[in-house]
Formats: C-alpha cells, sequence, structure tokens
C-alpha cells in the first residue's frame, strides 16, 4: 500500500477534545470515546481518536506501505488544484509559512508499486483535503495513477475513497460547535437582518440585538397572502426571528468484523430560540401550505479527527410556512426555545438507521382570534448535513403555532368568553422529518440502497382556548 513518501512531518497538531460533548452521540450509542490526548499522536491501533475543530493551519497527513511502521500522520504536502470533472489533481508540498491541508493514507486495496520520490505520489494513496482550489467541498480521494510532474506540483488521477481507508482500526466520537462568523447568508428577502455573536467581545448585527455567544440569528418580516376578495383592512404579515446554534455530531467505530466499520454516525444538533408574530387573515392560494424561504446559509466546518481533516458540509434554509382557509382573522405572537438532533447511526446488525429528537416548550406571548376558521404558520429551517460534497443528512425542523375556531367567535386569551357563540384553540407544536442517503456510505459502510425516511416527529401542545 504505497503512499506519499515524505521528509518534513507536521506533528505538532492541537486536537483536544471539545470542552463540551453533545448527548447527540450517546442517543445514537456509538462507540469509541473522546481521547484526552493534546496532540495528534497517529494510530490506526484500535486506539481512540480526538474530534476537535480543526486549527486554521489544516496540517495534511501520511502513511507508509502496511507492515512499514508509519500509520497515517501530518505532511507539508495540499491539493494545489483539483478538476472535478476529470478527477485530476496537482498536489504539492506546502511552502514554508503556509498552510496545508490534505490528508494522505495507503487505500488497503491499494496494490503494490515502488516507493514515491519525496513530495510526489503513488498509486494508492488516499488524501484527504480541506477546501481547496477546484473542491470547494474539501476532497476524499485515492490516486490510481501518477501523471507527472508540473510547475505546481505532482498530477495525478484520482477515483472517490472512504473514510475507513484513513482512520482503520482508530475509532473517535465528539461534537464539534459550528462558528456562526463561517456561515456564508444569501438573504432571501428584504429587510433579513443577520446577528451573531463569537468570543472575543466580536458581534455583528443591528445596534441592541443580543445573541449568546456562539449562535446565529435572523429576523424576517414579510406581507403573506390575505383571503380573495378580502378588505384592505385584513391584509396580513409575518414578522419575527430564529436563533440557532448548531453543532456537527461525529462518531468512528473502528473496524468492524467485515469489511465495514463497526459503527459510524453523522448529524446535527443544538440550541434553537424562535418568536414569530402573525397578523391579519392569512390564506394558501392553494390547498398546499405556502412556504417562504427567507435565508438560505452555508459552511464547510474543518474537523480534526486524529490526523485526518474531515470536511462538513452544512446546509440551512430559513422559511416561513403558512396555511389558512382566509376565514379567521388573527394577532398572535409565540417564543419557543429547546433543542434538536437529527442524523444516521450505523451498526454492523441493524445498518443504516435513523435518529431523531427534539425537546422544545412554547410560551403564547398574544393571542386574538376573530371569526371562525383556522390558520397555521410556522418558521422553520431545512438542513443537510454530508462530508467531502456528498450530502448524508437532510432535516426539516419546523416550530408551528395553529390556531382554529368554530362558530362566531371574538376571542382573546386575556378573555377567553368574551363575544364567543362557539369555541377556539391556540396550539403549539414542531414537527421533524428528513432522510438518510446513500451518500452515507462514504464512512466505508454499504451504501443505503434507497433514502430512509428519518420518521416524522410531531408533538402538539395547547396554548390556550375558550368555550362558552
Amino acid at each position: 500500500m504505497p503512499a506519499f513518501a515524505v521528509t518534513a512531518l507536521l506533528l505538532a497538531v492541537g486536537c483536544s477534545a471539545p470542552p463540551h460533548q453533545s448527548s447527540a452521540g450517546d442517543r445514537a450509542q456509538e462507540t469509541g470515546r473522546v481521547s484526552d490526548d493534546t496532540t495528534a499522536t497517529a494510530r490506526t491501533d484500535g486506539q481512540s481518536l480526538a474530534v476537535a475543530a480543526a486549527p486554521a493551519a489544516t496540517a495534511t497527513a501520511t502513511a507508509g506501505p502496511a507492515g512499514s511502521g508509519r500509520p497515517a500522520h501530518p505532511t507539508t504536502l495540499t491539493i494545489a488544484s483539483y478538476d472535478s470533472r476529470t478527477r485530476r489533481a496537482v498536489i504539492s508540498k506546502t511552502a514554508k509559512g503556509s498552510s496545508a491541508s490534505p490528508t494522505v493514507s495507503p487505500s488497503p486495496s491499494a496494490s503494490a508499486s515502488p516507493p514515491a520520490a519525496p513530495g510526489q505520489a503513488a498509486v494508492g494513496d488516499v488524501i484527504a483535503s480541506a477546501p481547496a482550489p477546484g473542491a470547494p467541498d474539501g476532497l476524499l480521494a485515492k490516486v490510481t495513477k501518477v501523471i507527472g510532474e508540473t510547475d505546481e506540483g505532482t498530477e495525478v488521477q484520482t477515483q472517490s475513497a472512504t473514510l475507513d481507508a484513513l482512520l482503520g482500526d482508530d475509532t473517535a466520537k465528539g461534537t464539534v460547535p459550528v462558528a456562526p462568523d463561517t456561515f456564508d447568508v444569501d438573504k432571501l428577502l428584504p429587510g433579513v437582518k443577520v446577528s451573531w455573536a463569537k468570543s472575543g467581545d466580536v458581534h455583528v448585527g443591528p445596534e441592541g440585538a443580543t445573541v449568546p455567544l456562539g449562535s446565529l440569528r435572523l429576523d424576517v418580516s414579510a406581507e403573506i397572502p390575505t383571503a380573495t376578495g378580502a378588505p384592505a383592512s385584513d391584509s396580513a404579515s409575518v414578522s419575527g426571528f430564529v436563533q440557532v446554534a448548531p453543532q456537527v455530531d461525529f462518531a468512528y467505530g473502528g473496524a468492524g468484523t467485515g469489511a465495514a466499520p463497526g459503527s459510524a454516525y453523522l448529524g446535527v444538533s443544538g440550541d434553537w430560540d424562535s418568536g414569530w408574530a402573525v397578523e391579519g387573515r392569512a390564506a394558501a392560494a392553494t390547498a398546499t401550505p405556502l412556504r417562504i424561504p427567507f435565508a438560505e446559509l452555508h459552511a464547510d466546518p474543518v474537523l480534526q479527527v486524529g490526523p485526518v481533516p474531515v470536511v462538513v458540509n452544512l446546509d440551512l434554509t430559513c422559511y416561513l410556512r403558512i396555511s389558512g382557509d382566509g376565514k379567521i382573522t388573527v394577532d398572535v405572537a409565540q417564543s419557543l426555545k429547546g433543542d434538536f438532533n437529527a442524523g444516521g447511526t450505523f451498526g454492523t446488525a441493524e445498518g443504516w438507521t435513523p435518529v431523531s429528537s427534539s425537546d422544545m416548550t412554547s410560551t403564547p406571548v398574544r393571542t386574538s382570534l376573530t371569526t371562525a376558521g383556522s390558520v397555521k404558520t410556522a418558521l422553520g429551517a431545512e438542513a443537510s448535513v454530508g462530508l467531502y460534497g456528498a450530502v448524508g443528512v437532510t432535516a426539516d425542523l419546523a416550530p408551528y403555532l395553529r390556531g382554529e375556531a368554530i362558530g362566531t367567535v371574538t376571542a382573546t386569551s386575556a378573555t377567553p368568553g368574551a363575544d364567543a357563540q362557539g369555541a377556539w384553540n391556540l396550539y403549539g407544536g414542531v414537527d421533524l422529518s428528513g432522510t438518510l442517503r446513500l451518500q452515507l456510505s462514504i464512512f466505508g459502510t454499504p451504501a443505503v440502497q434507497r433514502s430512509i425516511p428519518l420518521g416524522a416527529l410531531h408533538r402538539e401542545w395547547k396554548l390556550a382556548g375558550g368555550t362558552l
């Protein structure tokens, strides 16, 4: 199993365990513990590796052929360029003082070939790279052919590879927060405001906005459709905010009894805080609820798993969703807090199975319903999480507010029986759904033959109501 041969190795990579571990991995019952080591000593003898946010200067790694006694370790090699169409990469030595990103390890199935010269590549090498030119989602690939030398470095032909080729018998498990300032935010509606805060008293957002450290907040207000023929006084609008502190949950359980790892886990979790208000007589144009995306976010956090940079691709789409019959006029508001967890876990006996949970509570801030009818509003986020550009898990978290009234009703939470000739109720709730996808095989597990639903998680609770 030949590999990159290098003489200058970067062995000091900070990989201490994160100060807080989410319970997401515990709920998945993954194997492996987070190492207390303070250095990334590369091992392939079944030891546990730390999982942490990668340092700014993410190091590369290399491993020698089987039996050479040189397991995966950091190197000074880097991806100079990559062509996703041809899958050709140029690999070079990193200039002194610059940042390096790939990890290189021999593939277990690589055929034997003579050792490569320093700074060159050999057939069978497995490369794991942080985002690089031509590979914005990172790169995980195996060298199938050495084409030759260029001014930038060694040009190679590659094919897709899997993480077990790098992690081998080792285990790893950890949760890493995604820094709010690493998100690229695309505002889809006018008036969307973005706020975040991080350590060092760094803050972005409207003056006076208070955001906890590590959280990202988006405020939005928008006009929404009203019933056909409704008077101008019944115009409808929604306004509110969503605040989220996302975390990436990662686990690898070492070599199993067969070709696949003993276990694996990939998911997204975090704290959630939101509040929104709906006014007017809202109506969906069709029976399908109206969905209004108001912001798209993307981040590519790099996890340092021992010596290996594992690139996670995280996308969030924040949206408003409205459904209503256009008959009920409302003035309602809700605040909601809690947490969520969505992902996929692999075991040799069960294969891939979904993991999803959400624990949220809400409080009605203002409640007023007039006339009979129904309305339901949600302020949610659709998330996708994957590795090296391959989406593995999608999840849709939709906290909602639902109001309904029958008869002739004019009531508020303060005076529930006033002028009522019927009944009214207001409910809070949360829906969590999503899918596991075949790209989760990037761990080295058998491919998911079809998309597996996470399973619909649905909770609803009564906030207020009244009857005669």
